[in-house]
């Protein structure tokens, strides 16, 4: 996968109603095409009585399988909208699949196109999202009497200790990403005046939230 990418923090559902019909979109994330096939098909079971049960997915490291269907919605009025939101929130491996219970109001095709990605937009603001890093395991070595020093340190970065071990020294696990692996080591240097050890470990995946806010930061880099 990318170093860091972002996917909603939990499956689930969430509905809005619009002028009497009922837009349930479920959320969840995904591996493989065989698995959205899946999911839809669930759903789409479930939901035998419903009108219409649209989708939208995006899979691959680059986004690469890009899939939608109205279901029998006009042309372009569903899952299209659903696919644009998974693409503006940037949201990878992620499927979402809005069924509709018609209410006898007519929308217009304005006015789908707007429920569709209402449905799915508010079903992200309420799962969540979370930013997936692809993080390196570091351990740190050393003496008894440097440890409140670098947990201090550490917690004014926002890093947690992944497992404490203790010996004759103490070892200090920790993650760390690539692009900040050096500027680390360097801080750590200083702090303890080059007076500890390090190894690095294996790599896994970290969910870290990811709010608005962090967007905002992300596009005014």
């Amino acid at each position: 996968m990318k170093n860091e990418s972002l996917t909603i923090k939990s499956n689930g559902t969430h509905e809005i109603e619009i002028k009497k019909s009922r837009f349930i979109c479920t959320m969840e994330r995904i591996e493989t095409e065989d698995q959205a096939k899946n999911i839809i098909a669930k759903v789409s079971k479930e939901n035998a009585k419903a009108n219409h049960n649209c989708f939208a997915y995006m899979l691959g490291d680059d986004d690469h399988i890009q899939r939608e269907s109205d279901n029998g919605e006009p042309s372009g009025t569903a899952g299209v909208p659903i696919l644009e939101v998974l693409k503006m929130n940037e949201l990878h491996n992620v499927l979402a699949v809005v069924t509709r219970y018609f209410g006898g109001i007519k929308l217009g095709a304005g006015g789908l196109i707007r429920a569709y990605s209402n449905a799915t937009s508010t079903t992200i603001d309420s799962l969540g999202i979370v930013k997936l890093v692809n993080k390196q395991e570091l351990t740190l070595t050393i003496d008894y009497n440097q440890f409140d020093k670098l947990k201090y340190f550490l917690e004014q970065e926002s890093i947690p200790i992944e497992a404490t071990n203790y010996t004759d020294k103490i070892d200090v696990v920790i993650a760390v990403s690539d692009a900040g692996f050096d500027a680390l080591i360097t801080q750590i240097t200083n702090l303890l005046s080059d007076q500890f050890s390090y190894k690095k470990g294996k790599y896994k995946i970290f969910e870290v939230p990811y709010s608005r806010e962090d967007r905002q930061n992300d596009e005014n880099k």
